[in-house]
């Protein structure tokens, strides 16, 4: 029996015109939110999905269609990197048994808490600067010693 083959892609239009209506809908708009909070970003296909990085990898918007390692997965899942580290009071995020990427899963345009992803993104990209920053003093602290 033959493993079914992966279509790889070059580019997000590419994904998008491959993905299924109601998913293709979702990556969009999560696309939009991300590129709006975190303009500064790079966009890069990785494991044949999204991830948006600044200093490190912030990001990502995974598709149910392009299976995450064995596991086929409804929806679409907004992915922090640095999960862990951001203020989610309401346990909005899926954290399952991960310890440091968490995400959250959506399977229709209107699951979209707008201000919440907003306020999610905003935070993730102010953890991307902080993060540099702490590697860049320990550099510097390095270098003085």
């Amino acid at each position: 029996m033959e493993a079914e083959e992966i279509q790889k892609f070059d580019t997000v239009e590419e994904l998008l015109a491959f993905l299924p209506l109601e998913e293709r809908k979702l990556v969009a708009e999560l696309r939009q939110l991300v590129l709006e909070c975190l303009p500064y970003c790079a966009e890069k296909l990785s494991y044949n999905v999204p991830f948006y990085a600044g200093h490190t990898r912030i990001c990502f918007i995974w598709p149910g269609s392009l299976p995450w390692g064995p596991v086929k997965q409804r929806g679409v899942q907004l992915g922090f990197c640095n999960g862990n580290l951001l203020q989610d009071e309401t346990n909005y995020l899926e954290k399952g048994k991960r310890k440091q990427v968490f995400t959250k899963t959506f399977l229709h345009v209107q699951d979209l808490d707008y201000d919440l992803i907003r306020m999610l993104l905003f935070e993730a990209g102010e953890v991307d600067a902080r993060l540099f920053a702490q590697k860049k003093s320990r550099i510097k602290t390095r270098h003085n010693a």
